[in-house]
Parts: C-alpha cells; structure tokens; sequence
C-alpha cells in the first residue's frame, strides 16, 4: 500500500464528512508488528481468518490453538499452527497462497487487533507476511472469560450447508452480541469485528440480513471494501458450546438519515456443531452498545 486507504474507503469517508478525521488516524495502520502487538497476539487462544474462497464466496473462519499457536516470528511474520478443517469453507484457499485478513479478539480484556496480508501454507499450518497491523478500541466488544478448551474427537459432527438459514439459524443471529466480517477490496482481505446488544442483527427473511453500522473509528475499512467488492462473509460464534455458523453473501450499505445500515443477501451457509473447543462465559455487555430496538 501506498496510502493508508482505498478509494473505496475514501468515498465513504467523503459521504460521511469524516475524511479528516480518518487521515488523523491513519498512521495507526502499521506495515510491520510491534512487540507489543506481538506479546498480545502470542496471548491468544484463537484467530477469525477471512479470504476469498475458490467457489468465489468471501468467507471468515475461526482458528484455535493452546496460546502461541499464533505468533509473530519477525516484524513481518506470523506462523500460525492451525489450519481449517477439511470440511471448512475456506480450506481449499488456505491450501495455496491467499490474500487473508484476520483479527485477534480477546473478550477477557475486550482487545483486539488486526493483521492483514498473505497467507501461504506451511508444514504446521501456515505463515502470512503481514502488510497491515492495527488495534481498534474496545467499543462493543462483550467481556467474556475462558473455561476451558474441549477438543473435538474424530466423531465430530460434519457442517451442515445450505442457500438461506434454517428457523433455529436465523433465532440464533438474531440472539448474537458479536459477529464477524470478511471482505475485499483492493488491497486485500479484512476481517472486521461488530458487537452489540441480542438483537442488533434483524433478519429479514431465510436470506436478507440487516445490521446497524455503529459510529466507529472513522476508517469505514469494511463499508470501502463494500463499495468495490459487494462480497462478505459473516461468521457468529456461539460461545458457550463453540458451534459456527458461516454466511456468505452480497451486502450493501443503506444510508437512512443520521444512521447506517448494511443489508446481506445470503447465498450460503455452513453451520458447524463444535467447531471450536474453545468454552466461554455468559457476556458482560458492553457498555457502548446502544439500546436495541
């Protein structure tokens, strides 16, 4: 990169009249790992990773791992012992070189930070050369704490596909306080967290999805991304029992007065019972969530 933001990120900037305030900020979005950001990111028991899959569906997955399964090995590098099971939607991209976004969220201490860049397959799992470091504030993340970890035996339950969500699919969107989102653009991948009380994602129909776009940190990576590459790919976490549920689909962001609001056409979905054996608390809600309707 060049600058710090694409022309898709600038024209939302330039709608929303934050383009100063995004440039003040953007010396925040580093090429290179600090070792702070290196200490946090070796503290981790998981990754969401985010990439373009072959059937051309942008995806996000989760990575898990006992703490240093993901570690920075230079100011550029990151090994990550993990990869996605083979049923995962995104193990067929992470088997070849990748353009990859990922986040490392830790509810505990409600941090989180981003690592953006290439993805390439490696004897334990994979290592991406980092292009883009940068943390985000704790707005919107719940507080959880970590029980345990109950890993899964080769009697794990295979994910389950579909082309729109089932009944108990969309009751548990409509239940989620985090999600997350991958997109592209044109300079890569991105994984982007979003919080909020139960019901802050409306679902529609079997197939549209709604969300508000809270007031962030000015930057509009995800809602840029959006403006040249309408793919994204969710991923909701259900944290007590460790089941993912995967949406792919078409977003576009709507612009109703003071507010925003993205809209998903969903075009796949992957549940899998216990993909994580990662088990969390009940959340402690954060206190920047704005009241649900």
């Amino acid at each position: 990169m060049t600058t710090a933001y694409h022309h898709g990120s600038l024209a939302v900037q330039a709608r929303l009249g934050v383009r100063h305030a995004a440039a003040r900020i953007a010396p925040s979005i580093r090429p290179g790992i600090r070792p702070v950001a290196a200490a946090f990111l070796e503290l981790q028991p998981m990754l969401v990773l985010g990439a373009a899959a072959p059937d051309g569906h942008v995806r996000a997955t989760l990575l898990t791992g006992a703490p240093g399964f993901a570690r920075a090995t230079g100011p550029h590098t990151v090994s990550v012992a993990a990869r996605p099971r083979p049923d995962d939607p995104l193990a067929a991209a992470l088997s070849r070189e990748a353009r990859v976004g990922t986040i490392a969220l830790d509810p505990r201490t409600r941090r989180r930070m981003r690592l953006n860049g290439t993805a390439r397959p490696s004897a334990r799992g994979m290592v991406i050369e980092v292009e883009q470091v940068f943390a985000n504030c704790p707005k919107y993340l719940q507080r959880r704490e970590l029980y345990g970890s109950e890993p899964a035996g080769p009697g794990s339950s295979p994910a389950r596909r579909g082309e729109a969500l089932t009944e108990a699919q969309s009751a548990a969107v409509r239940a989620a306080d985090t999600f997350f989102v991958a997109t592209t653009g044109p300079d890569g991948a991105d994984v982007s967290h979003r919080g909020g009380n139960p019901g802050f994602v409306r679902t529609e129909d079997p197939r549209t999805l709604e969300w508000r776009d809270y007031p962030g940190n000015a930057m509009f990576l995800t809602l840029g991304n959006l403006e040249t590459d309408d793919r994204a790919g969710l991923l909701f976490l259900d944290w007590e029992n460790g089941t993912t549920l995967q949406i792919s689909g078409r977003a576009e962001t709507v612009y109703r007065l003071e507010e925003r609001f993205v809209r998903l056409r969903v075009d796949s979905v992957v549940e899998t019972p216990a993909a994580s054996p990662l088990r969390w608390s009940a959340p402690e809600y954060s206190p920047a969530n704005p009241t649900t309707p």
